[in-house]
């Protein structure tokens, strides 16, 4: 059974930093895409950053245009975990974060944008961001 599970988030102010972590359990790929999504109360989950890994050394990183320059997807494979790190934190930012997995590799980075290519979610992680 997969297990994601992020902590991480927090209340800061407008251009502090956070580093959220998604630690996976049950996940067997060797190859693989996650995501990390957000959601605001009233708005759609929209994609934040997504990393596709190809099993051996390569990977691949895209990022919404909103978060591109602020926020770094970054895993540990050894530790099977998903990181996020956030800088330059602005007050809409503020959302649930969400890390998933699940998109298989084979669909590509341009898919896996996507939140329903995702079988595999986490509870989620409140950010909230004051100015």
């Amino acid at each position: 059974q997969v297990q994601l599970v992020e902590s991480g988030g927090g209340s800061v102010q407008a251009g502090g930093s956070l580093r959220l972590s998604c630690a996976a359990s049950g996940y067997t790929a060797s190859s693989y895409c996650m995501g990390w999504f957000r959601q605001a109360p009233g708005k759609e989950r929209e994609g934040v950053a997504t990393i596709c890994f190809d099993g051996g050394r390569t990977w691949y990183a895209d990022y919404a245009d909103s978060v591109k320059g602020r926020f770094t997807i970054s895993q540990d494979n050894a530790k099977k975990t998903l990181y996020l790190e956030m800088n330059n934190l602005k007050p809409e930012d503020t959302a649930m974060y969400y890390c998933a997995a699940g998109c298989p590799y084979r669909r590509g980075i341009y898919y896996c944008r996507s939140p329903h290519e995702y079988n595999y979610w986490g509870q989620g992680t409140q950010v909230t961001v004051s100015s």
